[in-house]
């Protein structure tokens, strides 16, 4: 409904940064691959994990790592409170994700 009424699927915020960054935190896929379709960058960089693909790792959300990366995600990105992707899913001890990542390169 927000991108219908020209909301902008790239705008920057404050504490979470934007909204890919806050569906993917949340392993909201549906949302993910809309935002992604509506153009939003799926290497922004900000929020605590700091980008998408580290928030998706962190909260072990498979499907959503998956789609980032098929969407070119960058599994090397550094930033954030755990560095890359491939940390934030070790400290979490998300198996599945470290294999996925491990797979694309990370």
């Amino acid at each position: 409904l927000l991108l219908d009424k020209g909301a902008n699927v790239n705008l920057q915020g404050r504490y979470h940064d934007n909204a890919l960054y806050v569906a993917s935190a949340g392993g909201h896929e549906p949302v993910v691959r809309l935002l992604l379709d509506k153009g939003a960058d799926v290497n922004a960089q900000g929020g605590d994990y700091g980008n998408a693909l580290q928030a998706a790792s962190a909260g072990g959300y498979e499907l959503v790592v998956k789609l980032l990366l098929d969407k070119g995600a960058d599994v090397n990105a550094q930033g954030g409170s755990h560095d890359n992707a491939l940390q934030a899913a070790s400290v979490r001890g998300h198996e599945l994700v470290v294999r996925l990542l491990l797979d694309r390169g990370a």
